[in-house]
Order: C-alpha cells, then sequence, then structure tokens
C-alpha cells in the first residue's frame, strides 16, 4: 500500500460522520460531571463585567482635526519658502 492509501484510511472522515453513535468529548464529559453536582449560575451570553467608560468624542475630533491644520500649515510654509 501506498501512503496516500494509508493516510485515507486512517482519516476516513465519511466514515466516523455514519456512526451511530458519538461519544462527547472529554471536556464535555467533565463538564457534566461539575454541573451536576453544583449547576452554574445564570449568566448572559459574553456579559461584560465592567462596562469600559466611553472617552469624549469631542478630544479624538479635536486630536485629528489639529494633526490636519498642522499639516496644512506645514505644506504652505514649504511652498511659500521654495517659491523664493
Amino acid at each position: 500500500m501506498t501512503e496516500q492509501d494509508d493516510w485515507e484510511r486512517e482519516f476516513d472522515h465519511r466514515w466516523a460522520e455514519s456512526a451511530e453513535h458519538k461519544e462527547p468529548s472529554a471536556r464535555a464529559r467533565m463538564l457534566a460531571a461539575r454541573w451536576k453536582e453544583s449547576p452554574p449560575d445564570p449568566a448572559p451570553f459574553r456579559a461584560d463585567a465592567d462596562p469600559v467608560p466611553r472617552r469624549a468624542s469631542w478630544a479624538s475630533t479635536a486630536v485629528v482635526v489639529g494633526c490636519v491644520l498642522a499639516v496644512m500649515v506645514l505644506i504652505g510654509f514649504v511652498q511659500f519658502h521654495s517659491s523664493y
């Protein structure tokens, strides 16, 4: 047999998916046993522990406008001095 035949025989996904009984993973079995003894508290899906406070949007706007103005002044200064 070739190496490719061994690979196909070892990783035959169609055969594995057609199995009548599928055993849960080790983690699923562990959690089921743990939760049987002490079930977890209900929690919303992906809830943030502490909401992050939003920064003032005017601060970032002021930084962007200031940078644009500084670049415009620098370009004007360079063009003014290069015309002499």
